[in-house]
């Protein structure tokens, strides 16, 4: 997997402009703070986040792969000033569950998520080398 940061489009900060990948495509559904019993867990938008990307890389690991093999994040955001006057929080967590390579990724603010509690959802893809 190649991360590709040209320098014209400035230095990324928690993600990489592209990423190219061979090999087998895993597509991970969207995930929010959801726990075992389907509640949604944690108190807060940071909370919320480390268990929806917990659920997300739980997916990745049975399907095989690792939080390096991400290719792309989308992170669905219900209150985007809550979420990035957290960013730092937010930040710290990615880099304790997730590391530090960086996919393509895109933060899309919206009304609501399908659970009326959930505050954020994580979805992307991930690329398993060959092999």
């Amino acid at each position: 997997m190649e991360r590709i940061n040209p320098p014209e489009l400035g230095k990324p900060s928690g993600f990489s402009h592209a990423v190219v990948a061979e090999g087998r495509v895993v597509f991970l559904a969207g995930q929010t703070a959801l726990d075992a019993s389907n509640r949604i867990v944690g108190d807060g938008v940071v909370a919320q986040f480390e268990r929806a990307l917990g659920n997300l890389l739980a997916s990745l690991r049975a399907a095989g792969g690792t939080p390096s093999d991400l290719c792309s994040v989308t992170i669905y955001i219900v209150d985007m000033d809550d979420y990035r006057a957290h960013a730092r929080e937010i930040g710290r967590v990615w880099k304790r569950l997730a590391g530090t390579e960086y996919p393509a990724m895109a933060g899309i603010g919206v009304a609501r998520l399908w659970d009326e509690e959930a505050l954020v959802e994580v979805q992307g893809f991930a690329v398993l080398s060959r092999g």
